[in-house]
Parts: structure tokens; C-alpha cells; sequence
């Protein structure tokens, strides 16, 4: 009997052993984590540990303000009524009779024009790419760059000596050149034409409906040259001085949660997740992802994984600093929750794109992860044992 025993007791220890080593894990313990940062010196990567406490959340909530469309374009002015190429014209002649050089086949008496005058509306004129209209008996004449007023007085002193007191209207029928593109994920793309009265950003959405997801969750992108800005539609639509004014070739685009961190370890759900331009703090990302898991998570070890700018380190600026190529300094913030204190830190510690949140899983977790595998590896073969013995 105690031979056979020790025979079971023998293989069930070769089991315990076995696995304890294919005991599955979420990721890097607490320990791991800190052992790995201490040791920051000596490591090729230069990652550098952070507690986050009050001082620290300040220093990177105050770093990570957004630049405002009317500090980075201004206010701008509204597009002056010039002509392109591409612009289509409507070019109409007056010439008082004796007509003496548009005979009566080309004109088309007006009722009302005074002293008998006659109009000659010619054909609409698209504006070449060498920025020319062609007017008969004149040739070619220069629009691209002028008001339509200065092409209408060019053409009408070009006509003095071979017209009858000509006058001469010039205006723009279609606009092709002073135009804002939109861009939306929801749809309501296009080409916005630009006019004198000052089409701002939300008169374009509205116009396009380029914005049809929830107002707090719409990222609006403005592109202007090699100039390229990104606000929350909430906060333009709360200031008035962001509601700029186009430009001609403006890029607008309407996006909805552009930016994403990623939860691993022991919280409530792990998951890419999406946010908003506004930003999100780190205890409205627990609380997108369900919260820490009550069995599993050690709070005294929640982790922020990032690419941190060197300036948010508060570290004198001739500090030698290991970076990365585009000049950031691999980060990790570790904050306890197990301190009340942290619940308010935690609510102005802003989270950002491409962030890392680590829940590492609680010591208990692990010791009740180990008598789990005991208990289905001793049991099986207690009752085995019993089985023989009674036979």
C-alpha cells in the first residue's frame, strides 16, 4: 500500500512540476515590470519608471494641449471674388446704337436698356490654363488673377475705337477654383466652392453633412498647405474663434474616434479602443474596458505603457536621454490604486494615442491559479489510488 502510494504521489509530483510550467500568464508580473525598469541603466531600450502622483499628472496635462485652428491659421478673410482657371464666365457686351461694330444679327435688343442700347451676351467663357478668355475682336484677354469688374473695364478700353460707347459686365457663373474639399468617414464628401461671404468649417459640414456621428466623439482635421491641425467638433463648435474661415484648397476632414490605446493584462475586457480628439483621462479608459477584474488584478500595479516626449519627464534639457529615432523616450507610469489619492490622479492623467494600459495580475491570482492545477492534478489520481486499494 505505501509503495503504491508513493508510486501515485511520485507521478503526481511530475505532474505538479509539468504544470507549473505551462501555467499560463497575462503578461509581466508587478515584480517583472519593476525589476525590468530598475535595471533602466544598463538596458539597450533606456526605459525610464514614473510613480504618477499629483505633481507628475500636471506636468503631462499641461503638455498635452491641443494647438487651436485660430492661433495656427488665424481667423483668415474671405476669398476676394478673383478668377481662376477653370472658372466659368459670363461676359455680356452693351454697345449704343448705331451698333458699329456687334452687327443686329449678333445683338439681341433689351427692353428697358436706355438710349436704345443693344446687348450682346456671348457664349460662357471657361477660363483656360494659361488663365485666358477669348472675347471676339479681341482675342485673348487675362482673367486668371483679376475681379471679374477688372476683366469686364480691360475688355471694355480694348473695345474704345472699334465699339459704340461699349460697357461690359463680367461675372462668375460657375466657380472651379476657390474651392474646399471634404472628407468624411460617413459620407458627404465634396468639393465646397468658396465665395465672397466667408464659408467657415461648420457651415461646410452642415452643407456636406460630413459630420453625422456624435458631435463629442467627431474629430475635425484641417489641412492647409503642409499644415496640418486636429480638433474635437465639440470644441470648435463650443469656441466660436475655431470656427475659421476656408481657404481656397483647404482640406477638411471629419473623423469619428481616430485615436486608440490597447488594454492587456487583468482589467475587464482587453481590447483595441477607440477615442475622440477631446481626449480621454485614465479613469474614463478603465472605465471604457470594465474596471480592474475583482479576482485577478493587482491595483497596486496598473501600468501606462508610452512614447513620452522628453519634456514631459521634467528632467533638466541637457540631460543625456536614450531616444528613440523620432526623439521620444520609452516610458513606463505605474500608479497604485490601493491609495484613494490615485482615484483623483487617475482623473487628470490623460491618456493618448497608442498607449499601453497594463493591468499586471495580483500575487493571490497567481497561488490560486497554482492550487487550482494541484487540485485537478492530485485528486484524479487520489481516487485512483482509492479505486486499486479497494479492489
Amino acid at each position: 500500500m505505501l509503495r503504491r502510494t508513493g508510486i501515485f504521489g511520485g507521478m503526481a509530483l511530475a505532474s505538479l512540476l509539468g504544470g507549473c510550467s505551462m501555467m499560463g500568464s497575462d503578461g509581466p508580473s508587478s515584480r517583472t515590470v519593476n525589476a525590468v525598469a530598475a535595471s533602466a541603466a544598463e538596458d539597450t531600450y533606456g526605459l525610464k519608471l514614473i510613480d504618477v502622483d499629483d505633481a507628475v499628472a500636471r506636468r503631462i496635462k499641461s503638455l498635452d494641449r491641443t494647438s487651436l485652428f485660430s492661433e495656427t491659421f488665424g481667423d483668415g478673410h474671405p476669398v476676394a471674388t478673383i478668377v481662376g482657371s477653370g472658372d466659368v464666365l459670363d461676359v455680356a457686351i452693351w454697345e449704343a446704337p448705331p451698333a458699329a461694330l456687334f452687327g443686329a444679327a449678333a445683338m439681341a435688343p433689351m427692353v428697358g436698356l436706355p438710349g436704345g442700347m443693344t446687348q450682346s451676351a456671348l457664349p460662357e467663357q471657361v477660363v483656360d490654363p494659361e488663365g485666358n478668355i477669348r472675347i471676339p475682336f479681341l482675342g485673348a484677354v487675362r482673367a486668371a488673377g483679376r475681379s471679374p469688374q477688372q476683366v469686364a473695364a480691360d475688355i471694355a478700353q480694348r473695345l474704345q475705337g472699334k465699339a459704340h460707347q461699349p460697357q461690359v459686365i463680367v461675372r462668375i457663373a460657375r466657380n472651379q477654383s476657390a474651392t474646399a474639399t471634404v472628407v468624411s468617414e460617413g459620407g458627404g464628401s465634396a468639393r465646397v466652392p468658396l465665395t465672397p461671404k466667408g464659408e467657415r468649417i461648420l457651415d461646410v459640414l452642415s452643407a456636406t453633412a460630413a459630420a453625422p456621428q456624435s458631435v463629442s466623439k467627431t474629430t475635425v482635421q484641417l489641412t492647409r498647405g503642409n499644415l496640418v491641425r486636429t480638433m474635437s467638433l465639440e470644441q470648435v463648435i463650443k469656441d466660436p474663434r475655431q470656427n475659421i474661415i476656408l481657404q481656397p484648397n483647404d482640406v477638411l476632414t471629419a473623423l469619428f474616434q481616430p485615436y486608440a490605446f490597447t488594454v492587456l493584462g487583468a482589467a475587464g475586457r482587453n481590447a483595441e479602443v477607440n477615442f475622440e480628439a477631446q481626449g480621454i483621462t485614465l479613469m474614463q479608459a478603465i472605465g471604457r474596458v470594465g474596471g480592474l477584474q475583482n479576482q485577478r488584478a493587482n491595483p497596486r500595479g496598473v501600468f501606462i505603457f508610452r512614447f513620452e516626449d522628453p519634456a514631459a519627464l521634467g528632467y533638466p534639457t541637457d540631460a543625456p536621454l536614450r531616444t528613440t529615432p523620432d526623439g521620444k523616450v520609452p516610458v513606463i507610469y505605474r500608479l497604485d490604486f490601493k491609495d484613494p489619492k490615485t482615484f483623483f490622479i487617475a482623473q487628470n492623467f490623460p491618456v493618448r494615442n497608442k498607449d499601453v494600459l497594463y493591468v499586471s495580475t495580483a500575487p493571490f491570482a497567481e497561488l490560486q491559479k497554482f492550487v487550482t492545477i494541484v487540485a485537478q492534478t492530485i485528486l484524479p489520481l487520489v481516487a485512483v489510488d482509492n479505486a486499486v486499494s479497494n479492489n
